[in-house]
């Protein structure tokens, strides 16, 4: 027994270090793809989101908010959910508005981290900006978060006149799962006659169904992997990837029919795990007869902007085109 016991745990170590040998030579290939204006210390860090008690250590770490810019008030409301209201000193009424949802895989994130982008937006196009401090899977699976997310939405329209807000400008915005949940936002608004003019996605994270591939061609090596990937749609559909999955709006990319969503925007890198599922959600749009612009760009890996946003000319390119687009959506007058 006692040779049994050490054969099979001689078997499990070699098979530990042939996955991890394996993991070692794909992240060092994806890095070589990484241009070098794009590589940070976060690309050869081996972290991943693969379990609860990971979820809660990074829970204990304290939030780090980002700075705000000049001439933006910020304002924090609990409606709930909690929300952040970006308002520029000087803005004319009424404006548009933007919803922005922030990413974390369904599991983790913090609004306040994204002040920077958020009171960029509403500095330069000078619009109303929210932020949506939703529900995490972990401890409230869908609908939790996209529920606040609606209601978040729904708050703005109710508001719009005290608030200063076009009904006809508002927009929703989000990336990694805060893009999943604008998506699922979008068709929930076009089903329930909410309106929308617009929908920005960052790299969302659209469809459980890729964690059920073997092969990503090369992708989701750095910063999101698929094993974070199965955990984190796993926490917020409360099932294993790919199961039947008969709710509404909780896999944006399982949605038959999409036309008449509202107009998108969407940008991922060619090295990002989402790239497949996030090329083909685009082309499924256009085949629905919704405007729908696709921004890939090469050797850009998941998040490569937030680490990189300010030095990188690729990733400040990639961003303004996301506010380009935002800008042309509801920052004048149709």
């Amino acid at each position: 027994m006692k040779r049994l016991m050490r054969g099979v745990a001689l078997a499990a170590g070699a098979a530990a270090v042939a996955v991890g040998v394996r993991s070692y030579l794909g992240k060092r290939r994806a890095i070589a793809m990484v241009p070098e204006e794009l590589r940070h210390p976060v690309l050869y860090a081996p972290f991943q989101i693969t379990s609860r008690l990971v979820v809660r250590a990074l829970a204990r770490v304290p939030v780090r908010p980002g700075p705000v810019a000049p001439g933006v008030t910020l304002d924090q409301r609990d409606l709930p959910p909690e929300v952040f209201v970006y308002q520029p000193k000087a803005r004319a009424l009424p404006s548009g508005a933007l919803l922005y949802i922030h990413g974390g895989g369904y599991v983790i994130g913090h609004p306040s981290t994204y002040h920077p982008i958020c009171s960029r937006i509403a500095a330069e196009l000078g619009v109303l900006v929210v932020s949506v401090n939703y529900r995490k899977a972990v401890g409230d699976p869908f609908p939790a978060g996209l529920d606040d997310c609606f209601r978040a939405l729904t708050w703005i329209h109710e508001q719009a006149s005290a608030l200063g807000i076009d009904p006809a400008r508002i927009a929703v915005a989000g990336d990694s799962a805060g893009g999943g949940l604008a998506a699922a936002l979008a068709q929930m608004a076009y089903d329930r006659d909410v309106p929308l003019c617009f929908q920005g996605l960052i790299y969302p994270m659209l469809d459980d169904r890729t964690a059920l591939r073997d092969d990503h061609l090369g992708t989701g090596e750095l910063v999101w992997t698929p094993a974070s990937n199965r955990f984190g749609w796993t926490s917020y559909l409360g099932h294993r990837p790919g199961e039947a999955e008969p709710r509404a709006y909780a896999v944006p990319a399982r949605r038959d029919d999409l036309t008449g969503l509202a107009p998108a925007w969407i940008g991922v890198g060619d090295l990002d795990l989402f790239h497949a599922e996030d090329v083909e959600y685009a082309g499924r749009l256009t085949l629905a007869g919704v405007p729908t612009d696709l921004v890939v760009v090469p050797g850009m890996y998941h998040g490569a902007d937030a680490f990189l946003a300010d030095r990188a000319e690729s990733m400040i390119a990639f961003r303004d085109d996301f506010i380009a687009a935002l800008r042309k959506a509801i920052a004048s007058r149709p």
